[in-house]
């Protein structure tokens, strides 16, 4: 069983813990603790250089020393804490730095609410027993054969279809029914493939709608999205070797994922509020009356200085696109104070739980709005790589993994 070490605070309030337990449990992982004395306990606060108040944040970090030094066994690491506490917030920070740096564990952190369900884990946990169970199949640089990767996004569904390492058919439309719109996009990269189903070697699916997918057509690879999407992207952007940070802002969520030879090592997902997503571009655009193809073009053209939106929330940031509009800015402008506000946003809420690498690629369907692409380069100082096809990385992620297993 794999074994994925627990450093946290707070957890054993509000029923937290035991929702941790569920999650790792329903992929097949056990959570352990590395054990500490109070002798530990005192050297380690020592070593590291920061003494919290808190008597949990100092088992923390005498745990991850244990883990650093060879000391204690685990497969992965899960830190978390209390989204309220900034004392939490900088230790957790701090010792998933410290341990990327002293071991080659992959890594996961996660601030939790008081009403925290095992739901909200799962991705996360599924994603570090994926990494450590199937690294060699993530691993692997070429598709062979034909096989299919369905993605059942929260906005779009996709499909992909692909022969000997090539793109040869695919299609999206906006998800609906999870079943109807994966067939709908299949059954359209097939014929673009001039290729019958059942030809079809292999299939992978991810996304929300994945299990679903899987067993209706039956698919040999179920895999989460931070895994399969960080195999796609770095599979378009022909950066299989070497390191990287891949930017993925969803409609729902956004995801970060640090890879290494193209394996993840450490990622963060989810978001304080839509308005740091896709979700808030779209709202902005129906505002606007355009369509969100045409925002990103509109924002090339405008100055997001002079339309500042500073909420993190969805709501009151389009109170702040109303009240620009109202004070005569123009379109191009808050168009650009839009994608602005989402890249400072996922900065601020994701990026700063991983170490950015180089380069960064940025993928997903937001990925194709050239104002989203721009402030993501002016916030980060440097000019992400978009790849051909970043929309459809899940879905080339399926086809690629799923060969795997013909």
């Amino acid at each position: 069983m794999i074994k994925i070490a627990q450093l946290s605070c707070g957890t054993e309030y509000s029923s937290v813990q035991y929702e941790i337990e569920k999650a790792a449990r329903s992929v097949g992982a056990k959570v352990v603790y590395p054990d500490v004395s109070a002798a530990d306990i005192n050297a380690a606060v020592e070593r590291f250089g920061f003494r919290p108040r808190s008597p949990q944040l100092k088992l923390m970090i005498a745990r991850a020393i244990q883990l650093a030094d060879g000391l204690y066994d685990a497969d992965a690491v899960f830190i978390t804490t209390c989204f309220r506490c900034a004392e939490g917030a900088l230790v957790r920070n701090e010792l998933r730095r410290f341990i990327q740096e002293n071991t080659r564990l992959p890594v996961v952190t996660y601030s939790f609410t008081e009403r925290l369900k095992a739901s909200q884990l799962l991705t996360r946990m599924e994603a570090l027993v994926t990494i450590v169970s199937r690294k060699e199949l993530l691993a692997r640089e070429k598709q062979s054969g034909i096989t299919v990767g369905l993605d059942s996004g929260s906005s779009t569904t996709k499909a992909v279809v692909m022969v000997d390492n090539e793109i040869v058919g695919k299609d999206w439309t906006p998800s609906g029914d999870v079943i109807q719109s994966a067939t709908y996009v299949l059954e359209n990269a097939l014929a673009e493939a001039g290729i019958k189903l059942s030809e079809v070697e292999a299939m992978g699916t991810t996304g929300y709608g994945r299990y679903s997918l899987g067993k209706h057509f039956k698919a040999k690879l179920v895999q989460e999205e931070l895994t399969v999407n960080s195999k796609g992207a770095v599979w378009l952007a022909d950066r299989q070797h070497g390191e990287a940070t891949i930017i993925d802002i969803g409609g729902m969520d956004n995801k970060a994922i640090t890879v290494r030879d193209g394996v993840p090592d450490n990622f963060t997902m989810g978001g304080i509020c839509a308005g740091a997503s896709g979700r808030f571009l779209e709202m902005t655009s129906k505002r606007l009356k355009i369509e969100v193809t045409e925002l990103g073009e509109l924002a090339d053209r405008g100055d997001w200085r002079n339309a500042k939106m500073n909420s993190y929330c969805s709501v009151f940031g389009i109170q702040d696109l109303v009240t620009s509009l109202g004070d005569g800015k123009s379109f191009e402008d808050v168009a650009a104070a839009a994608c602005h506000s989402v890249a400072e946003q996922v900065y601020e809420q994701q990026l700063q739980e991983i170490d950015v690498r180089h380069p960064i690629i940025q993928v997903g369907g937001t990925s194709l709005i050239s104002g989203l692409v721009t402030a993501v380069g002016e916030v980060l100082g440097e000019k992400p790589i978009v790849p051909p096809n970043s929309q459809y990385i899940g879905a080339v992620g399926g086809a690629l993994l799923s060969s795997g297993f013909m």
